[in-house]
């Protein structure tokens, strides 16, 4: 029996992979390439060039090239972006030398460069660090003071954020450090109506290494065999024992409904073919982890696996320029027991369509962080977002001797020496 189930299954695999292969073909003769836009229009290509001006704070090398040195892992890990746009905006056009000037002000922190001996990285002297070096450019320049950091942004790559704590409960209990109130904020995480995401934040991608992705690339040719994939953890027992925290249960649900299913290869195991998989794969499970995000959004959109987003209420990167609801699936955390039958009831035609969007090099070319940088990458997408926030409001600017924010906000440990 269990095996006439699975030539079943094996036979409408080969049929959904032969009715797109067929369709894709067809599709490239007849229709033009298309248009990608999002919400708020076609920007996904605009140059930030000669649109604004960023002034780069010299900071003592013991907030970024001393926390480096000590851990090189950094340059790899999942939230290098905001050492990738440190060395990016010291070259870049946007640049100016003249404060007089600036639109905005970056201060370059690196605040995700404390990793375990496994190399995962610990949030939990970001908030000393981060008020560490707000503190040095309130004292040395008066730009901050002016605006208490309305012109000012800050890379905060961290699973939650400014909330600096890998655990959602724990991120909202401490909130966003309150020194970052009034800055912008450019972050991975992105959930509507949460503590941790402040309105207007640019959020972005996780890093993804460009390089090594660009080697497991393999002929486009080669069948998409695979009906749904994904290689993850299912249960974090080391900091949910109990199994019912950890990515809300989604992950866990993935795993015993579908651990059986022919037409889902999943496991926890990770296989040098990870890539290739990918690129063999038509769907590819994204569901929330710890935070709502996952790499496997850029991986997705590379590889041109359709990314199956399970993370309620997630904001995805560039979203005003990305059009994410015609690129992915979108399942909601309590229907992932219905899986099965939401993606097998999707029209080819609109997977095909997809796909087609996922193959627009525009769109892989926003997702990644290329080093030299080049035109329409991730690091031009936020200096897209940063522009369309200019002009700066007036009342931005803060009247003499008026101050809003509360330096001694927040847990008590934050406000130790570092």
């Amino acid at each position: 029996m269990e095996m006439e189930i699975g030539r079943c299954v094996s036979l409408l695999l080969l049929c959904w992979v032969f009715v797109l292969r067929i369709g894709a073909e067809e599709l490239e003769q007849n229709q033009p390439a298309e248009r990608i836009s999002g919400s708020a229009g076609d920007v996904l290509e605009d140059d930030p060039i000669g649109r604004l001006k960023v002034f780069v704070y010299e900071l003592p090398s013991k907030y970024n090239k001393k926390i480096l040195q000590k851990d090189p892992r950094c340059l790899t890990h999942m939230f290098a972006a905001e050492i990738f746009m440190h060395r990016f905006l010291l070259s870049s056009p946007v640049r100016t030398l003249n404060p007089e000037e600036a639109d905005w002000f970056y201060t370059p922190v690196y605040t995700t460069c404390d990793l375990t001996p496994n190399g995962l990285p610990l949030p939990f002297k970001s908030p000393r660090v981060m008020r560490s070096a707000i503190q040095y450019i309130s004292s040395n320049w008066p730009y901050w003071n002016r605006t208490e950091g309305a012109d000012h942004f800050f890379m905060v790559p961290h699973d939650f954020g400014a909330c600096f704590h890998y655990q959602e409960e724990k991120a909202i209990e401490r909130g966003i450090l309150h020194m970052l109130k009034r800055a912008t904020l450019v972050q991975t995480f992105g959930q509507r109506n949460h503590v941790c995401l402040k309105e207007g934040s640019i959020t972005i991608p996780p890093y993804a290494p460009p390089q090594k992705m660009q080697a497991h690339f393999i002929p486009p040719e080669i069948p998409r065999s695979i009906f749904v994939y994904f290689r993850g953890l299912f249960y974090d027992v080391g900091n949910d024992p109990e199994g019912g925290y950890y990515a809300r249960g989604a992950r866990a649900s993935v795993w015993e409904n579908f651990k059986d299913n022919p037409l889902f290869d999943i496991s926890t195991d990770h296989p040098t073919t990870y890539y290739e998989d990918m690129q063999r794969a038509i769907f590819c499970l994204c569901p929330l982890g710890w935070a709502p995000w996952s790499p496997r959004l850029v991986e997705g959109v590379i590889f041109g696996c359709i990314p199956v987003i399970i993370a309620d209420d997630i904001v995805l990167p560039f979203a005003d320029a990305i059009p994410w609801e015609d690129i992915g699936v979108f399942v909601a955390e309590e229907d992932v027991p219905n899986l099965d039958t939401i993606l097998t009831s999707i029209p080819p035609d609109v997977i095909l369509r997809k796909q087609r969007l996922l193959a627009n090099p525009s769109m892989k070319q926003a997702m990644l962080f290329p080093q030299p940088a080049q035109p329409g990458d991730a690091f031009h997408q936020i200096l897209n977002g940063l522009a369309r926030k200019l002009p700066h409001d007036k009342s931005v600017y803060l009247k003499p001797g008026e101050k809003v924010l509360n330096w001694t906000a927040g847990p008590v440990g934050d406000l130790k020496p570092w």
